[in-house]
């Protein structure tokens, strides 16, 4: 029935448009009236001379008979034009005949080589979907906000809108959103460490005690979330407890299931704290599962560093640490290495000279607001203001 119904549709409109094309303009009239007209004139004239009408009424009968050959000469003038503008209409009933058969034709022969009537269609849902797909990641986000806007109490639209935040770097929105996830949809341990990594983004990369205690709250609910325990080990690595840091990787490592994403992520910042690479690499913010900024150490760097004593382990640091102030003060244009100096002088313990290289800081970045501001972020965020 849903076919037929279809061709039926499809036959009226083709009826519809081909009908008014099938009739034929009427045929002008010839240019035998106009001799006629004027072998009427010519003899009004010869009753004229004989008497046999007045000259009132001879000149009545000429404007009447003159009117008749005017518009007699018209349609002989149109009939000759019409030959020519046939052409065109014959043209027109062509390509009408043509767009009414084989747009159809074509169309019909794309949807049996490319479409199926077995195949279900797309929902609503699906098409608005895949739509939004091409859109930019901007446009989207506006419309998430415009629909939170009218119904704030969404909990799933912030929790969809808080990740986006925080890939654009909008970490005061994440944590707004991720704290309005969890009161509109309950605590869980993946919310909490949720919440607790976009604060760390927030303070500039520092695991706060606020942060802090949201991935403790996640451990606690889940002691297997990968995500709160590593940024766990974090804190007590800015803390300046590099041996409580190392012990609580070394036991994400061992229980790491197979194929984890984050394991080489883990052995980095491992090798970090255990003195295999420079303790100056910046502690990042990124979740586990975040490709790794460097190649992870091998198992046997990992091994040689906690083979080293103590104070070798520290002497090593302090070097690495010396060099990379010896070159900021040769050259202080980066900011990315003027916060792993002030960071490497908390982990080791030395806050007067975490002081003294913000300061260098503010100075040689004095022409770039914006990354005198990180700094005095990060200064914050340390605790070291004041």
């Amino acid at each position: 029935m849903l076919w037929t119904a279809f061709a039926l549709m499809t036959a009226a409109a083709v009826f519809a448009v081909l009908w008014p094309l099938a009739h034929k303009p009427p045929a002008a009239r010839g240019g035998s009236d106009r001799l006629v007209y004027q072998d009427q004139l010519r003899e009004i004239d010869r009753d004229r001379a004989a008497g046999l009408i007045g000259e009132s009424e001879a000149n009545t009968a000429r404007i009447e008979i003159s009117r008749r050959l005017i518009a007699a000469a018209d349609a002989e003038t149109k009939a000759q034009v019409a030959p020519v503008a046939a052409q065109p209409l014959r043209r027109h009933r062509i390509g009408a005949i043509v767009a009414v058969v084989a747009v159809p034709a074509v169309a019909l022969g794309f949807y049996f080589r490319l479409g199926s009537p077995d195949v279900a269609g797309q929902s609503a849902f699906a098409r608005g979907n895949a739509q939004q797909a091409h859109q930019s990641i901007a446009a989207l986000v506006s419309q998430v906000e415009a629909h939170l806007a009218r119904d704030p109490t969404d909990g799933a639209g912030w929790e969809v809108l808080a990740p986006i935040y925080l890939h654009m770097g909008r970490f005061d929105d994440a944590v707004e959103a991720r704290r309005k996830a969890i009161a509109l949809l309950g605590d869980s341990a993946a919310r909490e460490s949720n919440l607790g990594e976009a604060l760390v983004g927030a303070a500039n990369e520092i695991v706060t005690a606020e942060a802090k205690a949201a991935f403790q709250k996640a451990v606690t609910e889940d002691p297997h979330d990968a995500q709160a325990r590593y940024f766990l080990g974090l804190a007590d690595e800015q803390d300046g407890n590099v041996t409580a840091a190392a012990a609580k990787w070394r036991a994400l490592l061992d229980e790491a299931p197979p194929g984890a994403p984050w394991v080489e992520f883990v052995r980095t910042a491992l090798a970090r704290v255990s003195g295999a690479q420079a303790a100056t690499t910046a502690p990042a913010a990124r979740a586990p599962g975040a490709p790794p900024a460097v190649a992870g150490p091998t198992a046997s760097d990992v091994a040689a560093a906690d083979a080293m004593s103590d104070d070798q382990r520290s002497t090593m640091i302090r070097g690495m640490v010396q060099r990379l102030a010896d070159r900021l003060h040769a050259d202080g244009s980066d900011v990315e290495g003027w916060l792993r100096l002030v960071r490497a002088y908390v982990v080791l313990g030395d806050r007067d000279q975490a002081k003294n290289a913000a300061a260098d800081a503010r100075r040689a970045l004095s022409d770039h607001p914006d990354e005198v501001k990180r700094i005095d972020d990060l200064v914050k965020g340390l605790g070291l203001a004041g």
